[in-house]
């Protein structure tokens, strides 16, 4: 095993008494088993193995155990009366070990729910496949059949689903051309042996929080090792500050009860203020009222009670500096340790229309504020949390004596960005009441932008690449819209790129709102669209258009799913379907599809919205092209004057080269996308992929084209596949010659005179 282990046991005589206790279970060869085995060995990796427990007595797993000297222990289900009894067993014999993890290496059984109770986060498992793609017994074996060119290995910790629980670890492997089962499965387990022993430390120091579903790793402590639980006379932790003086002041009481406990047994004074007061009273807690500290009564119906000296100073002072802790002292004035402070809920508010405009003023927060940004910039000193989620580190560190600087400044960290986004949804409010007119030239010197983590994705585009999905407030749209304020019904966790690919359906289906019409997309780009009497007929429509690119694709639909579309949508694998709803037919129906996410999303858009994207070091604004073009103002350049069934479909390819990356040309036929050349450097490759994909159907289809043809090639490609109409915005310097190739070739052609570009 070859890696190194910063931090050491503690030493004792006799023997490392103090390591982690580790127990393995184990149905075959071992190779994890020795994994761990040969990490311990490293003094500094502070956990040893302690038992091995095998379901099968002629496990190999066992005789690797006798030959490092662990003591094993064999439970057979043969031998048990039932099931649950097997499960039982098995439990009494790790509880017997008191392990601080249990490693499931190679082990072939799938754990009772009484099992994994019995070990609540402490049950680390390994999976040869990047989690949640291919769980099951058949990972290695799955991943080849699906032709992916990546897997890898995920170590997570064990719940009562199967391949399920919070991910701790993951690696990429590459399949390599010529892989078979037995081959992939060797590389993928040189991963593991390497994974493994990581995270079973990771959970065995207690450096795991859990965050719902999410492991959040904390790192590794600058003080003692993690298993010491509180630093000795003799092992002091430097920057380590005791919690003698708390300061809670919060509107969300959620998880007061904890924090309520965790302060009183540690025996810190508090000071706390009106309602948060009240509760911590009422979880058992003695507090002081701010205003006996102060000797001021609240005023102007509570909006002064904390904006006093002798809160500021005890926030603000730096006991490091002894001019600090004498001014402090002529005062009267004690310091505070701990700063407890969450919001009144101002975005909360504003998400509701209804709000009157007096109720979201007085939910503008002032103090509350004032008291995060003191504590934090004064985090040498000063723990501050904003964020019930953090009240179990609180009573962590209350256990080990102290918060330390690493943890203040990433509490500081956390507050100052709360403190950023609230005041930049409060500007993105007060902006959005006065929104910039359509017709504006310019937009704002200063874009007040909020964004709060929605969703921690499992990676980004790639598995190497961390992602997060994040909701923002702006000005023209306080409120959460589109995904944002999406709901997912079903299915596996949403991906980075299903999150894009969901954003494209659902953009193109909201155009058409007013009819039943589906689009279908692949990497952000439409390969098929229709609308149809119904639904059902959109879909099959669309499905039309492309039915191979059809393949993996995201479904956006105008109308809520109903039973007959969603058994269409169930013949064809399918990641994402995104609509305004479902009916409980079409989600029955749809049922069996464990891996098909579906996600209910309002297609409402805010006119007042801007469009954001990221670039190296900033943001390009630019206001969303939402509007659909109505074909009665376009120019008739060449031609009979379309009517009709081709009239919808130069409509049709028209919106939808919006929705295509530029270069676009969509070809449409019958109420459907038959051709889509997407993304091409030039024009005339993707008249020429849009002609291909559409093969015959070319012939008489109608087509659109995001921008002007610069020269007649364009054009004449889509002549010689048999195209019978075209929609291009015109203003080229050469349109007389692009019309006079049209005038000649017995094509309609209109000026729509807008460019849609997408880049």
């Amino acid at each position: 095993m070859a890696a190194s282990w910063r931090r050491g046991s503690l030493e004792k005589p006799g023997g490392r008494v103090s390591d982690k206790r580790i127990v393995v279970l184990v149905s075959g060869h071992g190779s994890n088993l020795q994994a761990l085995i040969d990490a311990a060995a490293d003094p500094g990796y502070g956990a040893r193995v302690v038992l091995v427990v095998s379901d099968r007595p002629d496990a190999f797993g066992l005789e690797r155990a006798r030959a490092a000297g662990i003591p094993t222990a064999v439970v057979r289900l043969e031998d048990q009366p039932d099931r649950p009894a097997f499960d039982r067993a098995i439990r009494d014999a790790v509880a017997a070990a008191r392990p601080d993890v249990v490693c499931l290496a190679g082990f072939m059984r799938i754990l009772g729910p009484e099992f994994v109770r019995a070990f609540p986060d402490r049950i680390v498992n390994t999976h040869p496949s990047l989690l949640p793609a291919f769980p099951g017994a058949h990972a290695v074996h799955d991943t080849l059949a699906w032709g992916v060119r990546v897997t890898g290995c995920t170590v997570h910790l064990v719940d009562e689903l199967v391949d399920h629980g919070p991910v701790l670890l993951q690696v990429a492997v590459p399949v390599e051309d010529g892989d078979d089962e037995q081959r992939l499965h060797e590389r993928i387990k040189v991963q593991e042996h390497r994974l493994l022993p990581a995270a079973a430390r990771l959970v065995a120091f207690g450096r795991v929080r859990l965050d719902g579903r999410r492991a959040l790793l904390l790192p590794e402590p600058a003080g003692p090792p993690a298993h010491a639980t509180r630093p000795s006379e003799d092992e002091p932790v430097p920057d380590r500050r005791p919690i003698r003086r708390a300061l809670v002041s919060v509107f969300d009481k959620q998880g007061l009860d904890r924090l309520a406990a965790a302060l009183r047994d540690a025996g810190v004074e508090v000071v706390s203020t009106g309602s948060t007061a009240l509760a911590l009273e009422g979880h058992g807690l003695a507090v002081t009222r701010v205003e006996e500290l102060t000797g001021a009564p609240e005023m102007l119906d509570g909006r002064v009670k904390t904006l006093h000296p002798r809160v500021h100073a005890g926030l603000l002072a730096d006991t490091t500096r002894a001019e600090h802790r004498a001014e402090l002292e002529a005062a009267g004035i004690a310091p505070f340790d701990l700063v407890v402070v969450n919001l009144y809920p101002f975005e909360d508010a504003v998400a509701e229309v209804a709000t009157p405009e007096e109720l979201a003023i007085e939910r503008i927060d002032v103090g509350g504020p004032a008291m995060l940004r003191a504590a934090a910039k004064n985090h040498a000193s000063v723990a501050v949390v904003c964020d019930p989620a953090d009240y179990d580190l609180v009573a962590e560190a209350l256990a080990a004596g102290g918060t330390t600087l690493e943890q203040r400044r990433a509490l500081a960290a956390a507050a100052f960005a709360r403190s950023a986004a609230y005041d930049a949804a409060i500007a993105a409010w007060f902006a959005g009441r006065d929104a910039v007119p359509a017709e504006a030239p310019e937009l704002p010197d200063l874009l007040p932008v909020a964004a709060r983590r929605r969703l921690a994705l499992r990676y980004g585009e790639n598995p190497h690449q961390a992602a997060a999905f994040y909701a923002t407030v702006q000005p023209g749209a306080p409120r959460p819209w589109g995904l944002a304020a999406a709901t997912q019904l079903a299915g596996k966790e949403l991906s980075y790129n299903n999150l894009l690919d969901t954003d494209a359906a659902m953009q193109f289906a909201a155009e058409y709102a007013d009819r039943p019409f589906a689009v279908i997309i692949k990497h952000t780009n439409p390969c098929g669209a229709a609308w149809g009497a119904t639904l059902e007929e959109a879909y099959a429509g669309a499905l039309e258009g492309d039915p191979v690119s059809a393949f993996g694709g995201i479904v956006g639909l105008s109308r809520p799913l109903d039973a007959a579309t969603a058994r269409r949508i169930a013949e064809v694998f399918t990641e994402v379907v995104v609509a305004p709803g479902f009916d409980p037919a079409a989600l029955e129906a749809l049922a069996g599809k464990k891996s098909l996410r579906l996600v209910r999303a309002d297609l409402e858009r805010p006119a007042g919205a801007l469009l954001l994207r990221s670039v190296a070091g900033g943001l390009l604004a630019q206001e969303p092209d939402l509007e659909r073009d109505d074909p009665g103002g376009w120019k008739l350049v060449s031609g009979e004057p379309p009517a009709g069934e081709l009239l919808a479909d130069l409509e049709l390819a028209w919106a939808a080269a919006k929705h295509v990356k530029s270069n676009a040309i969509v070809l449409a036929r019958g109420g459907r996308l038959v051709g889509v050349g997407a993304g091409q450097q030039n024009r005339v490759d993707a008249a020429r992929i849009a002609a291909a994909k559409a093969g015959e159907r070319a012939v008489g289809a109608a087509a659109g084209r995001d921008a002007f043809f610069p020269f007649p090639d364009g054009l004449e490609t889509l002549a010689r596949a048999g195209v019978r109409a075209v929609a291009q915005p015109g203003g080229s310097v050469r349109d007389e010659e692009v019309t006079a190739a049209a005038v000649e070739a017995g094509i309609t052609m209109l000026h729509t005179g807008r460019r849609h570009f997408r880049h």
